[in-house]
This record gives C-alpha cells, structure tokens and sequence, in this order.
C-alpha cells in the first residue's frame, strides 16, 4: 500500500463524515431551500466516493454510475427549484 493509496482512503473517510453531516441538515433543515442545498451536497459527496471507490479498485466502471447519479442529481435540483418558484408566485 503506497501513499496514494492512504490519502484516498483518507479522503473516503473525510467524505463520509461529511455525509453523515450533511444527513443531519437534510433531516434537521428548518426550510425546503435549506433541505434542497443539504439534496445537492449529499449528491456531491456520494460522487466523490464513488470517484475515490473506482481509483481505489481500477475499475472504470462505476464512473458511469456517477455519471448518471449527477445527472439525476442537477435534474432533481432543477425539479425542486422551479416547484419553488411556483409556489412563491
């Protein structure tokens, strides 16, 4: 195991506990914007590991699967942003 390696495991770690956080917020969130930006970081955060997952194992294919987990991300921030603007009018 190389240094590298440790640092990525390292970044696994960090990603997680802010996953665990950002739960918390999406759960505790007084607000619908505050639920919805607690929605956009936990996407990041999930495509980050998987980011980190894949050049910890060498296998490319689950960058595909964060591929599609962003795409299904920004469409549910988009969804979530124009029910906002609806029900503001």
């Amino acid at each position: 195991m190389n240094l590298f390696s440790v640092t990525l495991i390292i970044a696994i770690g960090a990603l997680s506990v802010c996953l665990v956080l950002t739960a918390i917020r999406f759960a505790l969130g007084p607000t619908l914007p505050d639920r919805i930006t607690a929605f956009d970081l936990f996407v990041a955060n999930v495509i980050g590991i998987i980011a980190i997952y894949t050049e910890l194992t060498g296998n490319a294919d689950f960058i595909d699967v964060a591929i599609i987990l962003s795409l299904f991300g920004f469409l549910g921030s988009i969804s979530f942003a124009y029910y906002l603007m609806k029900t503001t009018r």
